[in-house]
């Protein structure tokens, strides 16, 4: 048996405009009225509604934290008017949470624009910044009190590579020098955010606030030992996975360290450029492994080998996301059970893990995706919004009641 310290954070995740449904003033909203995007969100959810049901599934799978994002375009549908009563909603929010005696979690920034901030240039422009850290400095004064954990930005690096790289998201732009703009810009948004947080915190005497950020981090393995993959090995190795975290280490701004893991990327670089060594991966089942519905490859071994990389920098690190969109429940369960075996072995040699948050609580709107891909504890039946706990859950649910696997 593999055990777990008593204090430990389990829980699952969402993000608003995945599950809430209906968030009107945001740029993916935009994006799929006007069709630039294939699939709509629409009603998502309907967990802005029905939130309360959804906790009480969450306690009753004995989860003691849930991950959740506050969307920035109901708070500030227009620039500079801040709408009281939906501040009031993500009061209620966290209060229902506080009754379940469960940990809120909260997300300041998770892929989402208000369209007054997206049409004025975003993220691309450094001057902005101030708008996205006003919001920071509102919502942070309103629930200081009430929240611990913070998290300011998810997944950064995703964010600013599929908006305006692959141009896959909103606004669907393809340049590589405001791809690295914007995540320089949204680096140095969190530094002043984590610094905006901490003071407040100091001002009205509170404890110490925990602040990180999400970073998507993936097991990069070689396909073949060439120079090519070896050197793309070294560059998406130092880019994608710790760029972002020691440049936010170097300013002192990550009291722990937040984490999402899937699975494996593997590295077949075609040609010397820069785009072919940053991208390319092996498109002939070389090495196979399970795969979810997505065709990301299922690599458990690969969190344990990214958890002892990250023991280097002595700080608490939890996982912020980690699962899998399958219709097989009993593959869920293996994913997770698996996970949660390398992640107790790098605790064994020394990583200083606090929890470990599955992504996600209910089916939801998986962005470009669309709903297809189900990676719930909890099915949702989109046409009624009848939720259905899965076999998995029940099974993780033990887990965490046993404090072992």
């Amino acid at each position: 048996m593999k055990k777990f310290p008593q204090n430990f954070l389990w829980g699952a995740a969402t993000s608003s405009h995945q599950v809430e449904g209906r968030n009107i003033h945001n740029d993916w909203w935009l994006a799929e009225q006007d069709h630039s995007l294939k699939v709509a969100s629409g009603e998502a959810c309907r967990h802005y509604e029905l939130y309360a049901q959804d906790f009480a599934i969450a306690c009753q799978l004995n989860h003691n934290c849930h991950r959740f994002s506050i969307e920035w375009s109901r708070i500030e549908p227009l620039e500079g008017k801040f709408d009281t009563s939906e501040i009031e909603h993500y009061r209620q929010v966290i209060a229902d949470l506080k009754i379940h005696q469960i940990e809120p979690i909260v997300t300041l920034h998770h892929f989402t624009n208000p369209v007054w901030f997206a049409q004025a240039g975003g993220w691309t422009k450094s001057d902005l910044q101030k708008y996205f850290l006003r919001f920071v400095d509102k919502i942070v004064t309103e629930f200081a009190g009430q929240v611990k954990f913070w998290i300011t930005i998810n997944e950064p690096l995703v964010y600013s590579s599929h908006s305006y790289l692959l141009g896959a998201w909103p606004p669907q732009e393809c340049s590589l020098f405001k791809t690295a703009k914007v995540t320089l810009n949204m680096a140095r948004a969190h530094i002043k955010a984590y610094q905006i947080i901490h003071k407040i915190y100091q001002e009205r005497s509170l404890g110490k606030p925990m602040v990180s950020i999400a970073a998507n981090l993936q097991a990069f393995e070689i396909c073949t030992p060439t120079l090519k993959n070896k050197l793309a090995l070294y560059l998406r190795h130092k880019l994608y996975n710790f760029y972002f975290i020691e440049e936010l280490l170097r300013k002192n701004t990550l009291d722990y360290i937040g984490i999402n893991y899937y699975g494996r990327n593997l590295i077949d670089a075609r040609s010397w450029k820069i785009r072919s060594l940053l991208m390319d991966t092996c498109c002939y089942n070389h090495h196979p492994l399970r795969k979810n519905s997505l065709g990301w490859d299922i690599y458990p071994q690969g969190l344990y080998k990214l958890l002892i990389a990250l023991k280097k920098y002595n700080l608490p690190i939890l996982i912020t996301e980690n699962g899998i969109c399958t219709e097989n429940d009993d593959l869920r369960w293996d994913y997770i059970r698996e996970h949660l075996e390398e992640m107790n072995k790098a605790m064994e040699q020394g990583a200083k893990m606090i929890g470990y948050i599955y992504w996600s609580l209910i089916d939801n709107f998986e962005w470009d995706k669309g709903f297809d891909p189900r990676f719930g504890l909890v099915y949702v039946d989109y046409q009624t919004q009848k939720r259905t706990v899965k076999t998995s859950a029940g099974k993780l649910a033990e887990v965490i009641r046993n404090g072992q696997i």
